[in-house]
C-alpha cells in the first residue's frame, strides 16, 4: 500500500511516535533532572549531602534495570497482538506513575516509606519506557517504505524534545516557586502535569492503524514465544545490539545527569546548567534527525562508527571545558559532546535495531537490545558520582566513558550494513557477516 491512505497513516505514525515519546521521556527524564538537583533534599534529607546524591542516582538507575523488564514484557504482547495496543498501555502506565509521583509525601513526613514508594513508581516508569521504544520505533519503522532511518528517528528525538520539555517546565515551577517554594511544593508540578500530556497523547496515538508489516505477518502464528524467538535464533543480534548502543547511553547519562550535578559542584549556579542542558538538547533534536537521514544515505554504521569514535575522544574534554569555569566552555561541552557527537551515535540506532530481527519477534528482539543496553544511562551516573568521590578525579570517569564507547565500535564493526534491509523478510541472520 503506498496510496493517500499509506501517506497518512505514516504521518500519523511518526507524528503519534514523536509525541509519544516526547510525552514518556518527558516523564521519564523528569525524573532523572529532579534526581540531580531535587530529591536528594526532598527523599534523602537525613543523609549527607554527597551520600545523599548517591543514592538519589541509586532510585534513577532501577528504572533503567526495570526497562529490559518492560521490553520483554510488552515486546511479547506487541509480536503477537500487535503494536498499537500495547503503546496505548505504555504510556497510560507512564503517565499514572509520574502523576503519583507528584503526589508522594517527602521524607520529613512519611519517613523511610518516602524513597520506598518513590523506587516502586520510579521502577513502574521504567517498565513502560521499556515498552514503549521498541512499539514507537516500529510503527513508524513499519510503516515508511522508504526512508526509514529518517522516519524512525523522530522516536529517538523525542527523547530530547522529552528533556527540553521537562527542564523548561522544571526552571518554570522553580521561577514560580522560588528557592524554598521549589523543595517543599514547586517540583511536584512538572509531575503533575504528565496528566495533560497523557490526555493528549492518547487521543493521537489512537489515530493510528496497525504497521502494514505486522498486519501481513499476523496470520503466522509463532511456535515459540518471541523471546525465545530471539534468545535461541537471534542471540549475537541481541548481544551486538546490546554493544552497539551501550556507548551512547554511558555518554546520555553523562550528558544529561551526571553534568548538572558535576557542574553544580563546580561552582555554576543551577539555573545556568539546565540552560545549557536545554539548549544542547534542542541542538540533538536536529541533530539525530539530521544523522539519521544521512545514514539512509551513507549506511547505519559508518555514521554510528564515527560518531561512537569521536564521543570516545570528547570524553577527555568535556569536564575540563566544565571544570574551567567558564560559562561559554560549559556550553560548549554539552551542545557538541549531546547536540552533535552523541547524535551521530544514538540517532540512527532506531532504525538499526528495528532492521535486525524478523517482524514476529522484531518488538522483543529491539527492544531487549536498546533496553538493556539503556543500563548504561542508569548505572553511569551512580558510578561517576562514586568514581568523583573516591578520587576527586574526572580523568577515570572519561577514561570509562572512552572504553564503553569502544565498545560499540567494535560491536557496529561486527555488524552488517542494515539499511537495505527488507523489514518483510524473515531470515534468520539479518545483517550478521
Amino acid at each position: 500500500m503506498t496510496g493517500p491512505r499509506s501517506r497518512t497513516q505514516l504521518r500519523r505514525a511518526v507524528v503519534s511516535s514523536y509525541l509519544g515519546s516526547v510525552i514518556e521521556y518527558y516523564d521519564f527524564l523528569l525524573y532523572a533532572t529532579a534526581s540531580a538537583v531535587v530529591f536528594n533534599q526532598v527523599f534523602f534529607s537525613s543523609l549527607d549531602p554527597v551520600v545523599g546524591t548517591v543514592a538519589s542516582f541509586g532510585t534513577l538507575a532501577t528504572g533503567y534495570l526495570a526497562r529490559p523488564l518492560g521490553g520483554a514484557l510488552f515486546g511479547h504482547y506487541g509480536d503477537r497482538i500487535g503494536r498499537k495496543r500495547m503503546l496505548i498501555l505504555t504510556m497510560g502506565l507512564m503517565g499514572v506513575a509520574s502523576v503519583l509521583i507528584g503526589l508522594l509525601p517527602t521524607y520529613a513526613q512519611i519517613g523511610a516509606l518516602a524513597p520506598v514508594l518513590l523506587v516502586v513508581l520510579r521502577i513502574a516508569q521504567g517498565v513502560a519506557v521499556g515498552g514503549e521504544w521498541g512499539g514507537a520505533v516500529l510503527m513508524s519503522a513499519e510503516h515508511a517504505t522508504s526512508r526509514r532511518g529518517l522516519w524512525a528517528s523522530f522516536t529517538n528525538a523525542g527523547a530530547p524534545s522529552g528533556m527540553v520539555l521537562s527542564t523548561l517546565v522544571l526552571a518554570l515551577a522553580a521561577g514560580i516557586s522560588g528557592e524554598e517554594g521549589f523543595l517543599t511544593w514547586g517540583w511536584r508540578i512538572p509531575f503533575l502535569l504528565s496528566a495533560v500530556l497523557l490526555a493528549i497523547g492518547l487521543f493521537v496515538r489512537a489515530r493510528v492503524d496497525e504497521t502494514p508489516v505486522f498486519t501481513a505477518a499476523a496470520s503466522s502464528v509463532p511456535d515459540r514465544p518471541p523471546l525465545m524467538e530471539v534468545l535461541t535464533r537471534h542471540p549475537r543480534a541481541l548481544l551486538l545490539s546490546v554493544g552497539v548502543g551501550f556507548g551512547a547511553f554511558v555518554a546520555q547519562g553523562t550528558l544529561t545527569v551526571f553534568v548538572i550535578s558535576y557542574a553544580v559542584q563546580a561552582g555554576f549556579p543551577r539555573p545556568t546548567v539546565l540552560n545549557a542542558l536545554t539548549i544542547s538538547s534542542v541542538v540533538a533534536v536536529v541533530g539525530i534527525i539530521g544523522f539519521s537521514a544521512l545514514s539512509d544515505r551513507l549506511g547505519r554504521r559508518p555514521v554510528v562508527l564515527a560518531g561512537a569514535i569521536a564521543m570516545a575522544v570528547w570524553a577527555f574534554l568535556i569536564f575540563p571545558l566544565i571544570g574551567s569555569g567558564s560559562t561559554a566552555l560549559l556550553v560548549l561541552a554539552v551542545v557538541v559532546g549531546q547536540g552533535v557527537v552523541h547524535a551521530s551515535m544514538y540517532g540512527p540506532l532506531a532504525a538499526l535495531y528495528s532492521e535486525l530481527f524478523p517482524t514476529r519477534s522484531r518488538y522483543t528482539g529491539a527492544s531487549l537490545g536498546y533496553q538493556i543496553a539503556g543500563i548504561g544511562a542508569g548505572l553511569a551516573p551512580v558510578v561517576f558520582a562514586g568514581v568523583m568521590a573516591g578520587s576527586g578525579s574526572s580523568t577515570a570517569v572519561s577514561a570509562i566513558i572512552a572504553v564503553c564507547c569502544l565498545v560499540s565500535v567494535g560491536c557496529i564493526l561486527a555488524l552488517g550494513e542494515t539499511s537495505r534491509l527488507d523489514l518483510t523478510s524473515e531470515s534468520e541472520a539479518r545483517a550478521l557477516p
